[in-house]
């Protein structure tokens, strides 16, 4: 990936003109981040033999499992590019330990600090004050982050699609689990999807937002849900207001929903997890 900084896990160039604008600052920004890191934090890889077998075998995979069709991934976000920073509406922690005593069944924290205002410590404490498996939401472009997330204490960890070519999000989900995370890919259209041909996958997401327009629509969803592995655990993203709308995706084929601006502006999550579980 030509405009991102070159990583062992880089096979294959990608011309930025091929994302939305949005995706080619953040990760940039990101880059420049890391390029920091990387100067006072020394990576190395994770021995091969502490890879996890068996999704089975991790808290993230086995909460969606047991609640599949109604599992809600409750996320703590303290802004983003079309909200702006959300930094005083609400405590973070009390909305995360909301999720964990009102039924959610996995926690998700949005660490990117730029354009979402989030960080890897706020992931931290809102795994300690949940007590739910988490997944880290950053848009990982070197190994380092994955790191960050295990240490952090998330269970998960999110790859979109987009910013990958097949052979780079293979890799860097091999390098996930080496670090005990399951990947979440995210996908957005039918080209993110066809890079998930000819491997396994434990958790594969649809985001129904538009990167480009920011349009949100479930109908994305649904118009994937048959192309994406059959094996793999499903989870709708983005969109998901109402019961209603959990339903809807729970009967085209969807296990899990991951809900964020629903829970973060309703003013009382314990409510509005409640109403959406109903």
């Amino acid at each position: 990936m030509s405009s991102y900084p070159a990583t062992r896990l880089a096979g294959t160039d990608a011309s930025s003109s091929e994302l939305p604008d949005i995706l080619v600052r953040i990760v940039r920004k990101r880059a420049e981040v890391v390029a920091v890191a990387r100067g006072k934090e020394t990576y190395t890889e994770p021995p091969r033999r502490e890879v996890f077998q068996d999704a089975r075998e991790n808290r993230f995979t086995r909460a969606l499992a047991e609640k599949a069709g109604r599992a809600i991934i409750a996320e703590v976000k303290m802004g983003s590019p079309s909200l702006g920073s959300l930094e005083g509406t609400f405590d973070s922690l009390e909305q995360a330990r909301a999720y964990g005593d009102t039924g959610a069944a996995a926690l998700s924290v949005v660490v990117e600090p730029d354009f979402f205002h989030g960080s890897y410590e706020l992931l931290a404490r809102c795994v300690r004050a949940s007590g739910l498996p988490a997944i880290a939401k950053d848009f990982v472009i070197d190994p380092l982050q994955l790191r960050w997330a295990r240490r952090a204490g998330a269970s998960a960890v999110l790859l979109i699609a987009a910013l990958y070519t097949a052979q780079e999000l293979r890799a860097y989900a091999r390098l996930a689990r080496r670090h005990r995370l399951v990947p979440l890919i995210e996908t957005h259209d039918e080209a993110d999807v066809a890079k998930l041909a000819g491997m396994e996958w434990e958790v594969v997401g649809v985001n129904n937002r538009d990167l480009r327009t920011f349009d949100v629509s479930l109908n994305t969803s649904e118009s994937l849900v048959s192309r994406l592995p059959e094996d793999a655990m499903k989870v709708a993203e983005s969109g998901i207001h109402s019961a209603d709308d959990r339903r809807r995706l729970a009967d085209v084929g969807y296990d899990a929903f991951l809900i964020g601006e629903a829970l973060v502006k309703s003013g009382d999550p314990r409510a509005k997890l409640r109403e959406l579980l109903d």
